[in-house]
């Protein structure tokens, strides 16, 4: 998950002033014309419309650079929750739930475990042998390092596992780690305590929840809330009613799952319990597996109403 804005640049008109063409701006001067749009500033090269520049006149600085200083808001992210296959990248729209395929996976990374996408939606994908940054346009990959890397992946805010960054982090079973993803140098952070492991994925979202898919203690696969400074559980959801989730995502409250089986599930909260609903997929390929997923970590924490899959800050 693109949205636009676009805009509809303002017509300027020429006019060649020769001859008479001093009188003519003398006279516009002393008329206090206020239609400065018919004139371009020739010294800044600029349309005067805005910028208060007319036959080298000057206006004040309240007026041409009005707003300058103001705060503006970040466009929304695009809303979109990435899977994969091992050989393919697929991506889905979170408010239309139609699942499609980007391309398969080119560049020379195969058989992808995990991927993961920051505030700013750069990607990073895991395999069996390496860390490789992700277009996520045309699925290529570009490798950083290579090495043994986790296959639960998932970016988390600034402010928990790093102060001034968000940070890359993983499970290895129930150990939690920190991927650099300039070096692809793996750190241990913390783990995960009381006979669970990660069975699949991890997923995190500014503002909101970090969660993550989990097996051990009855639980094949339960949804939990871990903390991401220190990877251990803070609650248990219960059971997501399927197994092999090795992919989750999320936007706006509910979170998106992936399994092996080739399944598009989303998971939401009502009655005080985890609710899973099937997404189709149009026109699978055969055996299809999803052995990952991924969303940005600037997705959206709630639906328009404000309802949510509920978190312990």
């Amino acid at each position: 998950m693109l949205l636009s804005s676009e805009r509809s640049p303002m017509n300027k008109t020429r006019y060649a002033l020769a001859g008479f063409g001093l009188a003519l701006a003398a006279i516009a001067l002393a008329c206090g014309s206020s239609d400065r749009s018919d004139f371009i500033d020739a010294d800044a090269g600029r349309g005067s419309g805005n910028d208060g520049g007319g036959l080298g006149q000057s206006f004040p600085d309240e007026v041409s650079d009005a707003g300058a200083g103001e705060d503006r808001a970040a466009p929304p992210p695009v809303p979109i929750v990435y899977a994969h296959s091992p050989g393919t990248l697929y991506k889905v729209d979170p408010v239309t739930k139609n699942v499609t395929v980007v391309a398969a996976f080119n560049g020379g990374c195969s058989s992808v475990i995990d991927l993961a996408l920051d505030e700013d939606s750069n990607a990073f994908v895991t395999t069996f042998e390496g860390l490789y940054r992700l277009d996520t346009g045309t699925a290529t990959c570009t490798l950083i390092a290579r090495g043994s890397y986790p296959n639960s992946l998932s970016f988390v805010p600034k402010g928990t596992v790093d102060d001034t960054a968000e940070a890359l982090v993983g499970y290895n079973g129930a150990t939690y780690v920190r991927i650099d993803t300039a070096t692809g140098v793996v750190s241990t952070i913390g783990a995960l305590k009381g006979g669970y492991t990660s069975s699949g994925d991890i997923v995190s979202v500014t503002g909101g929840g970090t969660f993550l898919t989990v097996k051990g203690n009855v639980c094949n696969d339960c949804l939990i809330q871990v903390d991401p400074k220190t990877g251990d559980m803070i609650q248990n959801y219960g059971s997501v009613n399927h197994d092999a989730v090795y992919g989750l995502g999320f936007w706006a409250g509910t979170v998106f799952g992936f399994s092996e089986e080739g399944k598009v599930f989303s998971i939401e909260w009502a009655n005080n319990q985890l609710v899973t609903k099937d997404i189709a997929v149009a026109n699978p390929p055969p055996a299809l597996a999803f052995w990952g997923a991924g969303s940005t970590t600037a997705a959206p924490a709630m639906s328009e109403d404000g309802g949510g899959i509920p978190i312990i800050k």
